[in-house]
């Protein structure tokens, strides 16, 4: 075994979930994780931790998706208990095929995900972290050969993320303090009202309220948004190529939008439910260590030089006690490049420029 597996895995099990002897751990193995998940195991064996794994595949989810007439059961009692007795939970993603569940009819997917609400709460309640091992069909996705991509990856992953966390700290006190932000692009002049927000730094840990490894960004829940925004990043969203995707919003709502490719799937993610139409993110890219478009969510969202917005769900730990964000059965991120002429503004206040922040 690749020993950077292993040290993915120790990153993972102590630096990100930090999960202690006793801990109840779910994880979550994709088809092409399996030695990711083997040096996982053997990490939370040594810690002590209790393990159950699962299998995620979306051949498997095709399957069952396509067999059915469409009614799904609402949350069963045995996947929920599932979550809600876990301490931990680790999604080690590693698609064999990233199309592979690509021809679910977008109506079945979207009441099979509305059913699983509760589901997903108890998920997210627990200190879960999301991780990607390299594969060849995620490398084939990048344009990468497999050994190049490897080397991405672990780049990406392996970082000095108490140095990162230091740096993000500066960007987290300036949302926090922010009452507006404002993003100019080519195609994009939006204002974000982010008063009264908790930012957070994203740095690959529970410990500051962050569960994707890789991470590296910046993120706050808008209250409300006006303007156009233009997503210049090609990706993959259900299995379908999107490209060229511009919103316009009012009163924080999305009041029109086109996709030069994708925009059935686009429209499938804003039809989803009554939050879907509004931005439960907005986070700012500071991995410098993603250092190209892969057209993996995982990785290009913390690509520094980016920002990106996500329709539907907003993340408890941006908002105030007591306070209801938008609530959805989506969380669809898009991504735009912050590149040369563009500005990034806090209540007025050049944050960055030309995709490089002031004090870099």
């Amino acid at each position: 075994m690749d020993d950077r597996i292993r040290d993915h895995a120790r990153t993972l099990v102590e630096w990100s979930a930090r999960i202690e002897a006793g801990d109840d751990v779910v994880v979550e193995v994709g088809e092409g994780a399996h030695d990711l998940g083997v040096a996982v195991a053997e990490r939370l064996g040594e810690t002590g931790a209790n393990l159950l794994a699962t299998y995620r595949s979306p051949e498997l989810q095709r399957a069952y998706l396509r067999a059915g007439d469409g009614e799904f059961e609402t949350d069963p009692d045995y996947e929920l208990a599932l979550y809600e007795r876990a301490d931990s939970v680790l999604i080690l993603k590693g698609s064999n095929n990233t199309a592979g569940s690509a021809d679910v009819p977008g109506g079945r997917r979207q009441a099979h995900s509305k059913a699983r609400q509760a589901i997903r709460e108890a998920r997210l309640d627990t200190d879960w972290v999301s991780t990607q091992h390299p594969t060849r069909a995620m490398a084939q996705q990048a344009g990468m050969a497999y050994a190049a991509y490897q080397d991405f990856v672990y780049d990406a992953t392996l970082r000095d993320w108490e140095s990162l966390a230091e740096e993000q700290a500066r960007l987290k006190g300036i949302l926090d303090d922010g009452e507006t932000v404002r993003i100019r692009a080519d195609g994009t002049d939006l204002t974000l009202d982010i008063g009264g927000r908790t930012a957070v730094n994203s740095a690959a840990s529970v410990a500051y309220d962050s569960h994707n490894l890789p991470s590296g960004e910046v993120f706050t829940a808008p209250a409300d948004t006006a303007g156009v925004v233009t997503f210049d990043v090609p990706m993959t969203i259900q299995g379908q190529r999107v490209r060229d995707v511009k919103l316009t919003f009012k009163d924080g709502v999305v009041v029109d939008f086109s996709a030069e490719q994708g925009a059935g799937v686009v429209e499938e993610v804003i039809e989803t439910d009554g939050g879907s139409r509004r931005l439960g993110e907005l986070g700012i890219g500071m991995n410098r260590g993603v250092d190209r478009i892969t057209d993996n969510i995982l990785f290009d969202e913390k690509m520094g030089g980016t920002v990106h917005l996500a329709l539907g769900r907003a993340y408890d730990a941006c908002l105030p006690a007591g306070v209801s964000g938008n609530e959805s059965a989506v969380h669809e991120d898009l991504i735009t490049t912050m590149g040369e002429g563009s500005l990034l503004e806090v209540d007025g206040e050049t944050v960055q420029e030309d995709g490089r922040f002031v004090w870099e």
